[in-house]
């Protein structure tokens, strides 16, 4: 099913700013939000797992629905996994497009990579920290 994806910053996204190899901030930043009757549409529930793709990457999240989004949008929460599916080009602003990007989310068992695995998919090594 394809939906308008837009996202930016979020309270809790921000709040984990400083820890971001955390679970908080890998809950943070992992959540789609859907409006309720999107997620019926696709046959699922609050707390499942979707795979999102777009022209530029993909990347498993798991929905939460809200009523503050319309039918057709999602929201996501910036950080690397709005990265893996937005572009990179900027438009000479310092900034990629984080607003109306078209992407295709259909249901999935698949886990939610974390922040380490999504780093090495994109070519990072892993460190001790």
């Amino acid at each position: 099913m394809r939906f308008a994806l837009s996202s930016g910053r979020t309270v809790p996204q921000g709040s984990f700013i400083e820890h971001k190899l955390s679970k908080g901030y890998q809950r943070a930043t992992s959540m789609i939000y859907i409006h309720p009757l999107d997620l019926m549409e696709l046959g699922l529930e609050s707390g499942d797992r979707v795979h999102v793709t777009s022209d530029f990457g993909s990347v498993v999240l798991t929905t939460e629905t809200t009523e503050d989004i319309q039918t057709g949008c999602v929201y996501i929460a910036l950080g690397p996994y709005a990265n893996a599916i937005t572009g990179g080009y900027t438009h000479a602003t310092g900034m990629p497009d984080y607003k109306d990007i078209t992407v295709e989310i259909e249901p999935t068992d698949d886990p939610v990579p974390t922040v380490w695995d999504l780093m090495e998919i994109v070519g990072g090594l892993r460190y001790g920290h």
